[in-house]
């Protein structure tokens, strides 16, 4: 599958003695600086007809016409998966996705993720980087994800997630009783030792939490979470660093820590949680075509809902 991009474009004198490379920058502001070098080496961006480099100079009103073709990224299969979608239009797509389900294929798990069920549904993001997904929600966390349907909405997401104008909040049990919110700002990065987990370190990237109190329970804590930034596992690593890791949390969590005094209906709901209680909850972007602020929100899922119950109950049975 191919998509056929042209667009062409007058350079103003003003622009003259700059790079070739960031003047098409300025001039094609849908697509990413990295993607239009691609097309002026590759000759499908060119001036006045002729192949340039993209380091080369511009002196003022030449002409910059674009005629290149989007082929298919990588040999994704096309999976009929069903997707629980919030919102889509020409441009975007909101999905909410469930707890199991991977984002995108890797190593252990090559295809039945939201890329293949993505394909399914749509596809024309066969010819959009990794098919328009731009972010990343962890397989057993639940949630909402936007997905760009065209490359300038893709360029568009990519840029807001990276300036952090976009805006994520999640809802989450931590384990242990919170006295208050607050804020971690600490660098993430890869695990010094152990290569499939993160970990704060001094040699990783900048990464800032925020966290509010919705309910305290006998020994764990339901909490709105913000993100600045969007590190891998941020949350989960963050919250632990905290001394408060996710409740189920495999990898973050430590052992399975039960009350003293909890009731057997409580006990036996934290032994069969097997994944972190961490969800999505809304999500707002400016849409890349209108400019117009947009902001979804999904309810929490089943068994989320019903872990709260049961600390509810719990904790009004200790008083």
């Amino acid at each position: 599958m191919s998509q056929q991009i042209q667009f062409s474009a007058q350079v103003d004198d003003h622009y003259g003695g700059q790079r070739l490379d960031q003047v098409a920058a300025e001039l094609f502001p849908d697509y990413s600086r990295s993607r239009l070098q691609s097309w002026i080496k590759n000759g499908e961006l060119t001036v006045d007809g002729q192949t340039r480099k993209p380091r080369d100079k511009v002196i003022g009103g030449e002409m910059l016409v674009i005629d290149a073709v989007l082929e298919a990224e990588q040999s994704w299969e096309p999976q009929p998966i069903d997707l629980d979608i919030v919102y889509e239009d020409e441009h975007l797509l909101v999905i909410n996705k469930p707890a199991g389900l991977v984002v995108h294929p890797a190593v252990g798990n090559r295809d039945s993720t939201l890329l293949n069920a993505l394909l399914h549904h749509a596809p024309e993001l066969a010819t959009l980087p990794r098919a328009g997904i731009v972010h990343r929600i962890d397989k057993e966390t639940t949630g909402l994800l936007v997905v760009a349907k065209t490359l300038k909405a893709h360029t568009s997401l990519v840029n807001q997630l990276q300036e952090k104008t976009a805006f994520r909040e999640y809802e989450a049990i931590a384990s242990g009783v919170m006295t208050g919110g607050g804020m971690v700002d600490q660098p993430i990065g890869r695990h010094p030792t152990q290569r499939t987990r993160q970990a704060v370190t001094h040699s990783g990237k900048p990464a800032v939490t925020h966290y509010r109190l919705i309910e305290r329970f006998r020994a764990h804590t339901h909490i709105r979470v913000q993100l600045e930034t969007g590190r891998t596992h941020q949350i989960r690593v963050h919250m632990a660093h905290a001394q408060y890791p996710l409740l189920g949390d495999p990898t973050y969590g430590g052992r399975l820590r039960i009350p003293k005094g909890a009731t057997s209906e409580l006990i036996e709901a934290l032994r069969q949680f097997k994944r972190q209680a961490l969800h999505a909850k809304k999500l707002g972007v400016q849409h890349p075509e209108t400019g117009e602020y947009c902001e979804w929100e999904v309810p929490l899922p089943d068994d989320f809902k019903a872990m709260i119950k049961v600390l509810r109950e719990d904790a009004a049975s200790d008083r």
